[in-house]
C-alpha cells in the first residue's frame, strides 16, 4: 500500500505564508507525478499545482506568481510554498501521487487525508 501524509496547513492572515509538504512512503518503484489540490466548502475540488519526476510543472491560474510546487525526488515528498495568501486560498489541501509499485509502471492515483488551510482577512 502508498501513504501520503500531508502537514504544514494552518491558519494565516491574509498576506502571509504557508509551506505544505506531503511524503510518500510504502510500496513504491516509481513516482510519476505529485501535486496538490484542494476543495473549499461548497465547491469541487481543483488542481492547484503538480510536478513531475522530470520538474515540469503546472499551475492553476489562481496559483501563478504566488505558489510554488517543488518536489525532493528522494525523500518522495513535494512542497507547496503559498505566499501572498489570500481568504478565497481557505480550503482543505490534499496531496496527489501517481505511483507505479512495481518496474511492470502501471500508475495509479494515491490521495493524502487533507490539510486545512485559513486565511482569514
Amino acid at each position: 500500500q502508498v501513504q501520503l501524509v500531508e502537514s504544514g496547513g494552518g491558519l494565516v492572515q491574509a498576506g502571509g505564508s504557508l509551506r505544505l509538504s506531503c511524503a510518500a512512503s510504502g510500496s513504491i518503484f516509481s513516482i510519476n507525478a505529485m501535486g496538490w489540490y484542494r476543495q473549499a466548502p461548497a465547491k469541487q475540488r481543483e488542481l492547484v499545482a503538480v510536478i513531475s519526476s522530470g520538474g515540469s510543472t503546472n499551475y492553476a491560474d489562481s496559483a501563478k506568481g504566488r505558489f510554488t510546487i517543488s518536489m525532493d525526488n528522494a525523500k518522495n515528498t513535494v512542497y507547496l510554498q503559498m505566499n501572498s495568501l489570500k481568504p478565497e486560498d481557505t480550503a482543505v489541501y490534499y496531496c496527489n501521487a501517481d505511483v507505479a509499485r512495481s518496474r511492470v509502471l502501471t500508475f495509479y492515483k494515491y490521495w493524502g487525508q487533507g490539510t486545512q488551510v485559513t486565511v482569514s482577512s
